[in-house]
C-alpha cells in the first residue's frame, strides 16, 4: 500500500494522498492535514457537534466513505478559489453542515466571498443539514477627526480664534457576494432536507463625524476679556456600505 501511495505521489505531484482514515471525536476540532492542492481519504467520521477544517491550499478532496454527526460541521476556510468536494458513500445526520461563509474586511482589504463550491454525493443519505456559504461583511468606514479648538483671546487685547470644523466620516465598504454552490446528486437525492445560507455579507457602518472644536475664549481674566470666537462644525457622518449581492445554487443530477 505504501508503495501504491508512493507512485501515485511521484506520478502525479498535486495528488497528495493524506491519512487513509481521520476522525474528529465529538466536541472537538481537527484540521486537515492537507500536504497539497488535491486529497483523497478513504474514510471520514465527525462525530456529533465536531468539526474538520480544510485549509486554505485544498481545491478538491475526495472521500469514499463520509461520516457526519448531528451538528457536526466541515469548515472551509475563506478563500477565492473553488473547491470541489467529491463523497463517493455516507451519511449525514440533522444538523450537519459545510461551513464556508467569506471572511469579514479590514481597512488593508475588501470583504471576502462565500467559497465557490461543486459538491457531487453519490450514495449518500441526509437528513436536515445546511451549506453555509454568506459573503463576508464589509469593514467599517473611518471615523472623521475631531476638529481643533480654537486660540484664546488676551484679556484686553488679542483675537481669539475660531475652532476648526471636525473632518467627515467615510462610507463603510461594500459586503462581499455570496458563494456559487454547485451540488451534483442522484435523480432521487432528496434535496428539499438541504438548507442553504447565500446571502451577500452586509455593509460595513458609516464612519462617524468629527466633533467640531470649540471657539477660543479668554480665561482668567478679572475686568476686561476680549471676545470669545465661534465654535467649529461638525463634520458629516458617511454612508453605510452596501450589502454584497446573493450567492446561487444550482442542482444538477445525474
Amino acid at each position: 500500500m505504501r508503495k501504491l501511495m508512493l507512485v501515485a505521489t511521484l506520478c502525479c505531484p498535486l495528488l497528495a494522498v493524506a491519512e487513509a482514515v481521520i476522525e474528529v471525536d465529538s466536541h472537538h476540532f481537527m484540521r486537515l492535514p492537507a500536504q497539497g492542492s488535491v486529497l483523497q481519504l478513504d474514510r471520514l467520521a465527525v462525530a456529533d457537534n465536531g468539526t474538520l477544517l480544510i485549509p486554505v491550499g485544498v481545491s478538491e478532496l475526495r472521500i469514499d466513505k463520509l461520516y457526519l454527526g448531528r451538528n457536526a460541521q466541515i469548515a472551509v476556510a475563506p478563500s477565492s478559489e473553488s473547491l470541489h468536494l467529491d463523497i463517493v458513500s455516507g451519511e449525514i445526520a440533522a444538523g450537519a453542515q459545510i461551513s464556508a461563509p467569506g471572511a469579514p474586511g479590514t481597512a488593508q482589504r475588501p470583504a471576502i466571498p462565500g467559497r465557490t463550491l461543486v459538491v457531487r454525493l453519490q450514495a449518500v443519505t441526509t437528513e436536515q443539514w445546511l451549506i453555509d456559504a454568506r459573503g463576508g461583511r464589509g469593514a467599517a468606514g473611518y471615523a472623521g477627526l475631531d476638529g481643533a479648538d480654537g486660540k484664546a483671546g488676551g484679556c484686553a487685547w488679542g483675537q481669539a480664534s475660531s475652532g476648526y470644523n471636525g473632518q467627515n466620516g467615510t462610507d463603510g465598504q461594500a459586503g462581499a457576494p455570496g458563494g456559487e454552490v454547485r451540488l451534483e446528486v442522484p435523480a432521487d437525492f432528496p434535496v428539499e432536507r438541504l438548507q442553504t445560507r447565500l446571502e451577500g455579507g452586509p455593509g460595513g457602518p458609516a464612519g462617524a463625524a468629527g466633533n467640531p472644536g470649540s471657539g477660543g475664549a479668554s480665561k482668567g481674566c478679572w475686568i476686561y476679556s476680549t471676545s470669545g470666537a465661534r465654535d467649529g462644525l461638525p463634520g458629516i457622518a458617511g454612508q453605510p456600505g452596501a450589502a454584497g449581492r446573493d450567492g446561487r445554487l444550482d442542482v444538477v443530477r445525474f
